[in-house]
């Protein structure tokens, strides 16, 4: 890739509004050195409310357009969706080829994903089952489905889809992160992309007053407080 291209990066979690609470910080901060982000999100959040009389094809037009207009807010420059159940992801061999195909159109130098393994993120949450499926099929599909043409040779013959090795993975919700992304000053922004998630947002204050208990760097000074995301970065260059 020539040095005055930018930087492609590609998210790819389970359910609108993932990644605004994952990473959106690091993606306005990526945003704002010049980088490409595409979203791939494998579900549409057809399932992201309790109430039985809730229509679900309703809510997943309602979080779609509220997708996009978080991630315009970041300037994101793509919004895809896979459609797959809401709920009910599965990290199969259809849906690691469904993002391979993803990979091998974007072709990123980055990836961020969630991370597989982490079931209890505290002891006040269970992590959701797609998150998890989300994480580890992302995973598979980067290495090493993606980067080979030996794996779904279809994608190749039927669609023209060349191999494409991915650089870099942050996999965000990391149970054991190894960096930290200092997003003080995009901390604002990601909270103004979480504002367009109303369906799944009642009470943004309360949100507001939590994001800056969890993202607040412990280091850093009382009158100057900084706030940060973290990954667990996988380098695959070397």
């Amino acid at each position: 890739m020539n040095s005055d291209q930018p930087l492609r990066v590609l998210v790819v979690l389970a359910h609108p509004d993932d990644p605004e609470f994952y990473c959106g910080g690091t993606v306005a901060r990526w945003v704002s050195e010049g980088r490409e982000v595409t979203y791939c999100l494998l579900t549409r959040g057809d399932k992201g409310d309790d109430d039985v009389e809730t229509d679900p094809e309703q809510l997943a037009q309602k979080r779609m357009a509220e997708q996009r207009e978080a991630a315009k807010v970041l300037g994101v420059t793509e919004v895809i969706f896979l459609d797959h159940p809401d709920g009910y992801l599965t990290p199969d061999l259809t849906l690691r080829r469904d993002v391979v195909r993803v990979i091998r159109q974007v072709r990123p130098e980055i990836i961020v994903t969630c991370d597989p393994t982490n079931f209890f993120p505290s002891d006040r949450y269970i992590n959701h089952s797609d998150h998890r499926a989300a994480g580890q099929a992302t995973l598979d599909a980067v290495f090493p489905a993606a980067g080979s043409g030996l794996y779904f040779p279809e994608l190749l013959q039927e669609e023209g889809l060349h191999p494409h090795k991915v650089e870099q993975v942050y996999v965000a919700g990391a149970q054991h992160p190894n960096t930290i992304v200092n997003v003080t000053k995009f901390f604002d922004r990601k909270l103004s992309a979480l504002k367009e998630h109303a369906s799944q947002i009642p009470n943004i204050e309360a949100l507001e007053k939590n994001l800056r208990e969890r993202m607040l760097d412990t280091d850093s000074p009382p009158d100057a407080p900084r706030y940060i995301e973290r990954f667990m970065r996988i380098d695959l260059r070397r």
